[in-house]
């Protein structure tokens, strides 16, 4: 197993506000509260000690044991859950939504990063416990995102019609996926273990919050990850204050409204998301649509329920498992019944994380320090000695298609495909006659400008014509260079983002999540390429 990195801004798949706070750019100071430092930790443990009751964690506790009671839980994961009793005990958490079978290899980096991180913090604040935390998204309702994974540049899809929070979303009909998908598998011992596992997971539970909770412990359950459904009426219970304030002072709406003015002000970093006046959902079977305030009644949108003013706070303190948190108020949630201390996300949720450091100071709760997940590039031996063969970089394997190609042709060709020199030295030459034209009349400027641009371009298209020719003589070396990037880069995007972790499991087995936790150091902060 070999390990090397690549920064983030050199893979060009991450936005400039990422890059940017990595580079700890003094104008997203406003945006975050402490940066992800090993030494910054202690900060953060103190603010959040201050803030965390001990009350809080009595009931996180009771519900984590009731969720997990159906569970074959290990001795670490029950161990971490007991610990969350202890004021000297915090945790790390990710989210993610409940995608089939994991969906995208991210999946399995983002529960490493908050494992690795744990362990990390445990090394250097010994007298505390750090539990790492996997928050699954049960109240989402966008079945679409979910309902697929990839497989071997296949979709392996469920169809299923589906309303509500996809948490309580039945798992019937998923022995039909399982057979579709077992005979891509083929019958190795790998592929045995995978298709036992999807059965395990999706024929044996009777909802997908259970499935998932079974599919992330069976794979990680050794160490001590714990796997939280927050779609909890004791643990919404304690958000009711919160929820009160959002339906009646729409704080929220205000505070990242203000915030996202700042953001416009800086460079061209964009909103990841827009707030709603009121950000909260009704939640119910089957349901989970906005609530709405309009004259002066509230109202669940596309529905016929309605409340006065009086008849919503009450329903709320009666029945708070109602209300469901959406993305700008979801964080919120997660840090009142946590005592937590880092979010760990990719680049699209920690964008969006940015824009709630406000509202977060305005109701008095400590923003969490925020990790951007580790990312990984898994390739195989083979594949690292076709790369070397090639003469292909780490930064190179990066580069967008077209840029890759031409790239690699000017470096390969026996001829100077290069025309820079030449420009330059047109360029000299018409120095000279704007001189000329200068001593002699000026009107004649215009015409000496008009020719230096077509000339320029005359050797922009001499260049290019070079470079396509080059490229056609070039071919069998131009199609052995693109096909290892079209292995490693499916569709032109990051592996991560497309590939399920079943194609890699297939040829690693039992080594590959063991290969994951040794190599990936969630606080260097640079992308990983992992060789198997």
């Amino acid at each position: 197993m070999l390990t090397d990195t690549i920064s983030f801004k050199k893979t060009g798949y991450f936005s400039s506000l990422i890059c940017d706070y990595l580079d700890e750019k003094p104008e997203l100071k406003p945006f975050y509260n402490n940066f992800p430092k090993l030494e910054n930790f202690k900060t953060q443990i103190e603010e959040k000690a201050e803030s965390y009751l001990a009350e809080s964690r009595t009931v996180l506790v009771k519900r984590l044991k009731k969720q997990y009671q159906n569970s074959e839980t290990s001795v670490t994961t029950l161990k971490n859950i007991e610990s969350l009793n202890s004021k000297n005990t915090f945790t790390i958490t990710t989210g993610h939504q409940l995608n089939l079978f994991t969906g995208p290899l991210y999946f399995l980096y983002k529960i490493v990063s908050t494992i690795n991180l744990s362990n990390e913090l445990k090394k250097s604040y010994p007298e505390y416990n750090f539990v790492p935390i996997y928050w699954m998204a049960t109240e989402d309702h966008d079945f679409e995102e979910i309902n697929y994974f990839n497989f071997k540049g296949k979709k392996v899809h469920w169809n299923k019609e589906a309303n509500g929070g996809v948490g309580e979303l039945s798992t019937e009909g998923l022995d039909a996926v399982l057979n579709l998908f077992s005979l891509e598998l083929g019958t190795s011992k790998h592929a045995e273990y995978l298709k036992t596992l999807f059965e395990e997971a999706y024929l044996k539970h009777e909802n997908l919050a259970d499935a998932t909770r079974f599919l992330a412990n069976e794979l990680f359950k050794d160490y001590g990850l714990v796997i939280m459904d927050a779609n909890d009426a004791a643990l919404k219970k304690q958000f009711i204050p919160f929820v009160e304030d959002e339906l009646l002072n729409q704080t929220s709406f205000k505070k990242v409204s203000e915030i996202n003015e700042h953001i416009n002000k800086l460079s061209n970093y964009g909103i990841q998301v827009n707030p709603r006046e009121i950000n909260l959902f009704y939640l119910t079977e089957n349901l989970r649509e906005r609530i709405v305030f309009e004259e002066g009644v509230y109202k669940v949108n596309n529905t016929h329920i309605s409340w006065s003013k009086s008849e919503i706070l009450k329903h709320l303190y009666e029945a708070p498992e109602r209300f469901s948190p959406n993305v700008i108020m979801r964080p919120l949630y997660q840090e009142v019944i946590l005592p937590n201390l880092c979010y760990i996300g990719g680049g699209g949720e920690l964008a969006y994380w940015f824009q709630l450091k406000q509202y977060f100071n305005k109701v008095n709760i400590p923003f969490p320090i925020l990790l951007l997940r580790n990312s990984v590039l898994i390739q195989s031996e083979k594949q690292s000695e076709k790369l070397k063969k090639l003469h292909i970089s780490n930064e190179d394997v990066f580069l967008k298609r077209h840029a890759f190609i031409n790239k690699k042709v000017r470096e390969i060709s026996n001829i100077e495909i290069d025309f820079t020199e030449q420009k330059k030295h047109l360029q000299q030459q018409f120095q000279d006659l704007y001189k000329l034209a200068e001593e002699t009349d000026e009107s004649f400027l215009g015409a000496v400008k008009a020719q230096e641009v077509k000339q320029l371009k005359g050797l922009d298209a001499l260049e290019k014509r070079l470079l396509n020719a080059q490229k056609t003589k070039l071919s069998d070396q131009v199609f052995r260079m693109t096909e290892i990037q079209n292995e490693l880069f499916p569709n032109g995007s990051l592996q991560e983002r497309n590939t399920n972790f079943s194609e890699f499991y297939l040829e690693y087995g039992t080594q590959l999540i063991p290969a994951l936790m040794a190599s990936l150091n969630p606080l260097k902060h640079e992308f990983t390429i992992l060789t198997l």
